[in-house]
């Protein structure tokens, strides 16, 4: 056989291979690293959410980019729980090959030390005495003992070893952490829906995603009683129960039968002065078909209950079905008298209006509205505006525009409005209708002024008039004048109730030359002015409002009001308004619903955790060898010893043992 033959490298087999790249610490850290960067997006972005949440935040390309990335679900997300299966197979091999190792070293006390070995020890001292080995062996032990180390001696033929050592847990400390690592993996995939991911990848399930009773979801999408993980969440009104949980998964949801019922019996709420909910809590009662007899509980936030290995935890609380008494306000005809509608919360109500088939959508209902607001002089404060009902309008196409009413009168710089806001899209702020508030304290005066200004005869009459009254000595008896007149003014208040201001703006920039619109719209505001004023003092006539002495303040600061609000009702959205007129409030409790049986090796691999780094950075460990032999007829005893990680801490602790036993030695 040749040189290069014989020094030709061996194949590693692949066994070897394996055990080399699983082992690797760089892997173990960049698996760490990846981790944790998971669980910073996992905090950070909200998860399980309804997708249409995260279109509305990121937009619809960021959306797909996220949701390919699976951030959406990061701790049940195939890579997340494929980083933990190999997170689990590194540090596994680590404990395979280190762990017999490290239980030997804390076992072994290494009698075999060479004298030349413990000669080159930075912590040393040698001692040339008239005494015995056995005597300084007696003097020698108990010291070391007292230093609390434990203590082994083995004899040889010309020299006596005495070794000591402490603090060997220390070595625990890896053990301890690394086999914490593995345990709270393993638990994170028992809690990671592997089973579920499996069978929605093998198609054995199938996720629902159209909005549709409980009753009706298909078996394919409904999940066994006896799922040995999930976590999913149910609102329950008050007064109501359920036996079902809904799990969130990509675009839909899967249903999750309870073998128990839970039945809200009442739910309360308290709020901070500046809004937010101080604190809420529900009174449950779980019924069993294998318990006695119900068991009552109260939860709150932080303050689950455990029932048979399931939490229950207070997540959020909503609007459970309240009853809701509406008037409907026409904005858009001649005819004043308004409609009353009975609906509840999540009910649709179809209507045939002028613009169209709308459908109703009743979405929420809010008792306590707790809005800032500036006062002068106190800079910003908190009021509740109180109750409001939000509700969409959707047409036959399916587009929808969303609104919320407010249904008290909300005091805004000492006047009062009925105030309603609309959107067109999720991500646009609610910009808001200000409705004045009459001197009764209702709406009726705002909408009979609105009617006459789509009452295209009364128009008509009251332009006539003032058109007669507003020609020239040269046009009088000029009927055709007057009557082109009178069109234009009535043209110039449909065109004002169509489109407001900017309505008017534009017409008059279409039609006049760009050197005379200033005063073309000059023009136009006053005639406008002085028909909206005309038609205001005949409706304060109708109502029996004495105008002897002129218009009061207050009325004059409610026709200000109304001209801005009328102007923007064209761009309202609406064929009416929707007072709200009384309700019966019904809330419900979010409960989210948990089965995690690998929440019980967390918590044990946390406590291993937790123990591994007080063994790894609290607990010192240190090791003494003693050489005693005969040398020129005296004995020698030479010590020597090291610390494994705080070796300043060490080099005291060996200089007050020197100062012991040369007290010790000089009694020889």
């Amino acid at each position: 056989m040749t040189t290069d033959a014989v020094n030709k490298k061996r194949p590693q087999k692949t066994g070897g291979v394996l055990l080399e790249f699983f082992g690797s610490m760089n892997l173990a850290i960049t698996l760490l690293v990846t981790v944790g960067i998971a669980s910073i997006v996992g905090t950070v972005l909200k998860q399980n959410e309804p997708y249409q949440n995260y279109i509305s935040k990121f937009g619809p390309f960021w959306f797909e980019v996220f949701n390919s990335l699976g951030l959406y679900d990061v701790y049940s997300a195939v890579w997340f729980l494929l980083i933990l299966t190999i997170l689990v197979l590194s540090t596994s091999t680590c404990i395979y090959r280190n762990a017999p190792l490290m239980l030997h070293d804390m076992r072994s006390y290494r009698l075999g030390v060479r004298f030349n070995s413990l000669n080159a020890f930075h912590c040393r001292r040698e001692w040339r005495l008239q005494a015995s080995s056995d005597a300084l062996v007696g003097r020698l032990m108990p010291v070391l003992e007292a230093f609390g180390y434990r203590v082994r001696s083995k004899g040889y033929e010309d020299h006596l070893v005495v070794a000591a050592k402490k603090g060997a847990i220390n070595r625990l400390g890896y053990i301890f952490t690394h086999s914490a690592i593995v345990i709270i993996c393993i638990g994170g995939l028992v809690d990671g829906n592997l089973l579920l991911k499996w069978k929605a990848f093998s198609g054995d399930i199938k996720i629902e995603t159209r909005d549709i009773p409980a009753s009706q979801v298909p078996q394919e999408s409904r999940l066994p009683v006896g799922n040995p993980s999930f976590r999913g969440s149910v609102n329950i009104p008050e007064g109501s129960s359920a036996n079902i949980a809904f799990l969130n998964l990509r675009d839909g949801y899967l249903v999750q039968p309870l073998p128990f019922s839970v039945d809200v019996q009442d739910f309360r709420v308290e709020h901070y002065s500046s809004g937010p909910p101080e604190s809420f809590e529900s009174d449950l009662l779980i019924h069993d078909p294998q318990a006695a007899a119900p068991v009552e509980a109260t939860i709150a936030v932080n303050h689950p209950l455990i029932y048979k290995g399931y939490a229950i935890y207070q997540a959020s609380f909503s609007d459970g079905g309240s009853k809701l008494d509406l008037r409907l306000w026409p904005l858009l005809g001649s005819d004043a008298v308004p409609e009353d509608v009975n609906g509840a919360v999540f009910e649709d109500i179809d209507f045939e209006t002028s613009m169209g088939p709308l459908t109703l959508e009743l979405i929420n209902f809010r008792l306590f509205n707790i809005n800032p607001v500036m006062q002068e002089g106190t800079g910003k404060k908190f009021r509740n505006f109180g109750p409001n009902f939000s509700f969409k309008l959707r047409n036959e196409l399916g587009e929808a525009i969303e609104y919320e009413n407010y249904m008290l009168p909300v005091d805004m710089e000492g006047r009062q409005y009925f105030l309603s806001g609309v959107r067109r899209t999720p991500a646009e702020p609610f910009q808001y209708l200000y409705i004045p508030v009459d001197p009764d304290g209702g709406i009726e005066r705002f909408m009979q002024f609105n009617t006459r200004l789509h009452d295209l005869e009364r128009i008509m009459a009251t332009a006539r008039g003032t058109a007669g009254q507003s020609v020239s000595p040269t046009q009088i008896g000029n009927e055709t004048f007057v009557d082109e007149l009178t069109e234009s003014m009535a043209r110039l208040v449909t065109l004002f109730t169509a489109k407001g201001f900017d309505g008017v703006v534009e017409q008059v920039d279409a039609s006049a030359p760009e050197a005379e619109r200033a005063s073309v719209l000059d023009a136009y505001l006053k005639v406008l002015q002085t028909m909206l004023a005309s038609l205001y003092t005949e409706l304060l006539a109708d109502n029996g409002v004495d105008l002897s002495q002129g218009i009061s303040e207050r009325d004059g600061n409610f026709f200000d009001d109304a001209i801005n609000a009328i102007g923007a009702v064209g761009n309202y959205g609406a064929p009416f308004y929707i007072q709200l007129k009384s309700f019966e409030h019904i809330q419900s409790t979010g409960l989210q619903i948990a089965r995690a049986p690998g929440k019980t090796l967390v918590y044990l691999g946390f406590t291993l955790l937790i123990a591994g780094v007080f063994c790894m950075f609290y607990v010192s460990a240190s090791r003494l060898w003693c050489w005693i032999d005969e040398d020129d007829g005296q004995t020698r005893i030479l010590i020597g010893g090291t610390g494994m990680r705080h070796k300043r801490d060490f080099g005291k602790e060996f200089a007050r043992l020197e100062g012991v036993l040369d007290e010790q030695f000089r009694k020889f």
